[in-house]
This record gives C-alpha cells, sequence and structure tokens, in this order.
C-alpha cells in the first residue's frame, strides 16, 4: 500500500513578521516512519529544526482532557531533547489549521510532558491593507517548559573561546546541564557584533554556545542573546527558545526580576515574552508565529 502523503508546513516562530525569527519545518504524521526517514526530511529541509507531530489517543493521551500529540525535534543532523521555536510552530500549525478545538495543547516529548496555550491577541493596525485603523484579532502562544541549570566552568580555554567569538570580551562562562557553554559579554551591542569564527567554535567545548548581554538602555529590552551550534548543524540558530531556560535563571539573578523580554539578536532576530517561575523551576515563553509555507512530502 502506497504511504500517506506527509502535510508539512514551514513557520517562522517568535517573530509576527515572514522571514524573521526562527523557520521550523512542522511535519503531520498519520502513521509511523523510521528514524532514516525522519532525520533525511530534517537535511532534506535543512534548516534549523524539522519536528513531527502524531495525534495521541485512547490509553496514549493518559485520559487527558486536553488534545494531546507526540512531538519530535530533529536538527539537520541529529534529534534533540528539546527546542522551544519548533514547538512554538507547531502549536501555531494546530492551532491555525482547525486541528484543535482548544486552547491547550499537550505535547509528549523526550523533556517530559510540556503545553502550550493559545492567548488572543487584538491590536489597531495601521497598515495600508486596512482602512480606518480597524482591528486585527491574532494570538500569542505560551510554552512551559523546564528551566535548565547552569554550573559554574572553570578552563584553561576561556581565550580559545573568546577567540571563537572573534575576540568579544568574556565577563562569565557557565556550562548548561545540557552540555551548552553560556557566556557573559559585556553588553547587547556586543552579542549583535560578534562575527562568530564558526570551525573555531565547532573545536570548543560542550555541543554548542549561548552568548548573552545585558540590553542597552532605552531599547525595551532586558537582556541580547545568539546561539551557535554548528555540531548540530546549525552555524547560528536563529532564535533558541530552549536557551532561555538558562537565560531567564540567570538573568533573573541579575536584574531581580522574573519577567522579560528578551531580543534574540541574529540577522533574523526575534523577540520573547518571558516569565520564570522559580517555585516550580519553570519558564513560560510567549511569542507570535507566522507561516510562509505548506505542502506534501511525496516520499
Amino acid at each position: 500500500m502506497a504511504k500517506k502523503l506527509v502535510k508539512y508546513s514551514v513557520v517562522d516562530a517568535f517573530t509576527d513578521s515572514a522571514f524573521k525569527g526562527n523557520p521550523a519545518a512542522v511535519c503531520l504524521l498519520e502513521e509511523e516512519r523510521d528514524e532514516q526517514w525522519l532525520q533525511a526530511v530534517a537535511a532534506e529541509f535543512n534548516i534549523s529544526e524539522t519536528c513531527y507531530l502524531t495525534r495521541l489517543s485512547g490509553s496514549d493521551s493518559l485520559d487527558s482532557p486536553n488534545p494531546r500529540f507526540r512531538l519530535r525535534w530533529f536538527t539537520p543532523v541529529a534529534e534533540v531533547e528539546l527546542c522551544g521555536h519548533a514547538t512554538l510552530a507547531a502549536a501555531h500549525t494546530l492551532f491555525s489549521s482547525g486541528l484543535v478545538n482548544s486552547n491547550m495543547i499537550e505535547f509528549v516529548t523526550l523533556s517530559g510532558i510540556l503545553t502550550a496555550k493559545k492567548f488572543p491577541e487584538t491590536k489597531e493596525s495601521d497598515s495600508s491593507d486596512n482602512q480606518n485603523g480597524e482591528v486585527q484579532e491574532g494570538f500569542l502562544i505560551e510554552l512551559n517548559f523546564p528551566t535548565v541549570a547552569t554550573v559554574d566552568f572553570n578552563s584553561v580555554e576561556v581565550s580559545s573561546i573568546s577567540s571563537a567569538l572573534n575576540g568579544a570580551s568574556v565577563i562569565d562562562i557557565k556550562k548548561t546541564t545540557s552540555d551548552i557553554l553560556f557566556v557573559v559579554v559585556p553588553s547587547g551591542e556586543t552579542v549583535v557584533e560578534i562575527q562568530p569564527q564558526i570551525d573555531a567554535i565547532r573545536n570548543c567545548p560542550g555541543m554548542g554556545i549561548i552568548v548573552s548581554g545585558a540590553a542597552p538602555s532605552g531599547s525595551g529590552f532586558d537582556f541580547y542573546s545568539r546561539f551557535f551550534c554548528p555540531k548540530l548543524g546549525i552555524n547560528e540558530d536563529p532564535v533558541c527558545g530552549s536557551a532561555h531556560c538558562s537565560l531567564a535563571p540567570y538573568w533573573s539573578k541579575k536584574l531581580g526580576k522574573c519577567d522579560f523580554v528578551a531580543y534574540a539578536a541574529s540577522p533574523r532576530s526575534g523577540v520573547l515574552n518571558i516569565h520564570l517561575d522559580e517555585q516550580n523551576q519553570r519558564v513560560l515563553l510567549r511569542g507570535k508565529a507566522v507561516t510562509v509555507m505548506e505542502g506534501s512530502l511525496l516520499v
């Protein structure tokens, strides 16, 4: 029997503008596919993440009142345990396509059960496509993710890490429990100006490097960040949601607050609204997304 076509969407996450934010391919599976196929499709899309959704029902849904889906994330070269922007993209696809009749979705993942909530947003538009500033209706999505702890990183390789970031001054280096280096630089401007030396970053310890600095005064943001992970096939992840699971606890201690507006300072850029739930060790990531492409996989 011929396999069913697999419908997909390409969604730009953590942005309200096409070709900004972080793109993810969202594939809706109606039947099981093997690991080789999943990885080959992710390599074919060749963007930071391709994710796969499978609807769960009966005993697999554990009698949850909310729609529940299995969700897996793949970079072009490997499966990963946690991805924020592809989860936002998956939720956006389900909410906007009418495939769920609920304002909450549960995802069963390698990082446990993650939830996505839909919140209405109304705003007046002054776009030339709208007359008299009519009200546009849209929605925000809030993801509930676990915090990712960091530990001090004492290494003789600080100078080589700085060199990999084109000589940027380094204030502090930590390492996350997911084996990512977390480098703090003097300012958000420094984050923007970094010209990553990708081959050198590939030779650094850990699976990738998060770089962050305090946002400039008057910018409307609390901190800037970028994420480089060539070992996972992504030279620069344009807006890394999961990185903020470590960024939020760090900046909470530095700034003495639990609510942030964060700016992803990659060339594509992106914005995240964040709440740190210290008591439950959770990070709430809120953002928007835009569908830019739809189609079907023929193989």
